[in-house]
């Protein structure tokens, strides 16, 4: 919302308010609420504006002192939000009951009243002036209003002249509206950083879990690897397909715990690119090969050009292995029987062009966006019929942004997917991709 549009219709009461004030008066007290509005659009930090907000209700009032009360969180009472410096020591901490004062009454009723004196007025609450040792004799309040419901009170006392009239109401209110902005803005930050604050914490939480489990793990199940090996070597020919199934099993959480390992790592900055040169064609060769079996077994075809150049780089070939090894392998698990899935190297300008494209069930394009998420799978938990746990895809991610390099996805659901990276040739252009490739 416009602000100044917002102000020109907000203060249009004053601009036709028919009272005494001549036109010059009402002229300048226009300009100074539209700078009071000014100002919460420069979204200042809240106890500044709404010292602002008081100084000009005393101001243009002509009040002696003026504060902001807002409504605690249980309703029964309120507490001094803005007062003036030489009330600040004593008000602050004090409690207003809403039961047995003006300020509450104000609350309750949503609506603004004048006192013309407080002496007279049961509803006074006149512990403020005891203890302060300031003596109120007028006064006007006005609810502050947020969405209709009241929030707290903005108060001006003591009127120098006279008593408090129509106009100095609907200056109450005005600056009362802009209070409620203000009160609402510094909520919504509040929250914003608490909401903030537990995602930090249950992020730590989870890389805790993770590092933790996957050292855990790692002994047990290695164990469990080596004694079931040295098992099948030694029965032969029996009980070699149990002792299958237990290696087969146990490979699977080998790859899930090295996925967990190289997450927790690069979230920690325990990653380290080793960089030397290696030829990327040649990794690409050996990680197809290595998955056709896995092809085979799902009926896909699965194939590699990469042309007659080597394709050097300086990078880190085992992560480079990783991260192509875990989009062949989606590749593989989302193709149905009868699909395709082949994977390309070409250089492009400063860049080795490494693609993996299937045709096979594609990707909704409302997952599209969070792909490359931790532990974010497309399919329900329900539902889902691949299993996984949806880290190869972030893994992958990690391990090409390590080099400085980018990934990203295509796919048509239905048709099949294209998951391509570029990888910096050496590390001064990776130093001049981390300068293009913002995150």
């Amino acid at each position: 919302m416009d602000l100044l549009f917002w102000a020109d219709n907000i203060l249009r009461p004053l601009k036709y308010n028919r009272s005494a004030m001549t036109a010059v008066e009402r002229l300048k007290r226009l300009e100074r609420l539209l700078e009071v509005t000014r100002n919460l659009g420069a979204a200042l930090d809240l106890e500044p504006f709404l010292q602002s907000v008081i100084s000009v209700a005393c101001e243009m009032t002509e009040s002696e002192t003026a504060s902001i009360l807002e409504l605690d969180e249980g309703g029964q009472t309120l507490h001094f939000l803005a007062v003036p410096f030489f009330h600040r020591e004593i008000l602050r901490g004090m409690q207003v009951p809403v039961d047995g004062s003006i300020a509450g009454w104000t609350i309750q009723n949503a609506q603004p009243v004048i006192i013309p004196d407080t002496a007279a007025d049961k509803r006074h609450f006149r512990e403020a002036d005891r203890q302060s040792g300031f003596s109120t004799r007028n006064l006007l309040a006005v609810p502050i209003l947020f969405r209709g419901q009241p929030v707290g009170v903005l108060e001006a006392v003591n009127k120098a002249s006279a008593h408090y009239t129509e106009d100095d109401l609907t200056i109450l209110e005005t600056l009362a509206s802009l209070a409620a902005l203000s009160l609402r803005n510094a909520a919504l930050e509040q929250r914003i950083r608490t909401f903030h604050d537990e995602m930090a914490e249950l992020d730590r939480l989870k890389n805790n879990f993770i590092a933790i489990t996957s050292h855990e793990l790692r002994t047990p199940l290695g164990l469990i690897l080596g004694h079931a090996t040295f098992l099948r070597e030694q029965l032969e020919g029996v009980h070699h397909d149990q002792l299958d199934t237990i290696i087969r099993n146990a490979t699977r959480l080998k790859d899930i715990i090295e996925n967990l390992a190289n997450v927790d790592n690069y979230e920690t900055g325990a990653a380290r690119v080793r960089q030397r040169s290696v030829s990327v064609a040649r990794i690409v060769e050996e990680v197809v090969e290595s998955y056709q079996p896995d092809a085979a077994k799902k009926g896909v075809v699965l194939r590699a050009n990469v042309g007659k150049n080597d394709l050097p780089v300086e990078a880190d070939g085992g992560k480079i292995a990783v991260a192509l090894g875990n989009l062949v392998k989606n590749a593989i698990i989302f193709t149905n029987k009868g699909g395709h899935v082949f994977v390309t190297a070409e250089p492009v300008p400063g860049y080795v062009k490494v693609s993996v494209v299937d045709d096979g069930i594609g990707i909704p394009s409302k997952d599209l966006p969070r792909i490359f998420e931790r532990f974010f799978q497309v399919e329900s938990h329900l539902t889902r019929r691949h299993g996984g746990m949806g880290l190869g895809l972030s893994v992958a991610k990690v391990m090409i942004e390590m080099h400085g390099g980018r990934i990203w996805a295509e796919s048509v659901e239905g048709k099949g997917s294209n998951f391509t990276f570029l990888l910096p040739i050496n590390s001064e252009q990776a130093s001049a991709a981390q300068r293009v490739f913002l995150p």
